[in-house]
């Protein structure tokens, strides 16, 4: 809740720097900028029911950490996850525990060496079998294997990354040298903090002020 609170946040910012801006270029990069975050906020796993989050934190105990790293591989029938963990083979099978839905997943692994962990892949990028899918525990390391539910290759994992390097894509495929520094600006702005989008914010408004001034005929 607190990441979607901060998604929320700075969408109203985007939008009250859109009812500002009258430069094109500009309202372009906030437009997209906009709905990248709209998306983002789309995206997010509904909150869960407080007593059923309550209920398992105290029954996880300890504390839990948010795997991040992972590696990925296909075959024809399946989507490969690589997750590193050292000493997971020492654990009970049950506490290597991985829901499946037909878009999703997620992990969590009991009491290794004291700490919970998790890890949540959201709006996988084509449907999977979950009667199909499984996991399987080796030597420092949980393979999760996604059933594919029609044989093809995938470019990516998930929807959001594919939609996120596509905007790359169409961001620098431009043959406008120009368009460079507003890319630059885009990704500094879709990535900066709340200081970062401030001082972007500023720069274009000191330079709509000049642009206004100059437009001013000298004899008014």
């Amino acid at each position: 809740p607190l990441f979607s609170n901060q998604l929320q946040k700075d969408l109203e910012e985007v939008k009250e720097l859109l009812t500002n801006a009258t430069r094109k270029r500009v309202r372009d990069v906030l437009a997209a900028e906009k709905q990248k975050l709209e998306l983002e906020i789309k995206n997010q796993p509904p909150p869960k029911p407080k007593d059923v989050a309550e209920e398992e934190k105290s029954s996880l105990g300890g504390y839990t950490v948010k795997i991040n790293n992972y590696g990925w591989d296909q075959s024809d029938k399946f989507v490969k996850i690589y997750i590193s963990l050292n000493g997971v083979q020492k654990l009970p099978a049950e506490n290597v525990q991985v829901n499946f839905t037909e878009r999703s997943f997620d992990l969590l692994v009991k009491n290794l060496n004291g700490k919970n962990y998790t890890m949540t892949f959201n709006n996988l990028l084509k449907p999977i079998s979950v009667e199909g899918s499984s996991r399987k525990i080796k030597t420092d390391m949980i393979l999760v294997m996604c059933k594919k539910k029609r044989e093809e290759k995938w470019d990516c994992l998930t929807q959001v990354e594919k939609e996120s390097k596509e905007k790359e894509k169409a961001a620098y495929d431009t043959a406008d040298p120009s368009e460079g520094l507003m890319n630059i600006l885009k990704k500094m702005y879709a990535e900066g903090d709340d200081e970062m989008k401030r001082t972007i914010n500023k720069a274009w408004v000191e330079s709509r002020e000049k642009q206004y001034k100059g437009d001013i005929p000298m004899d008014i």
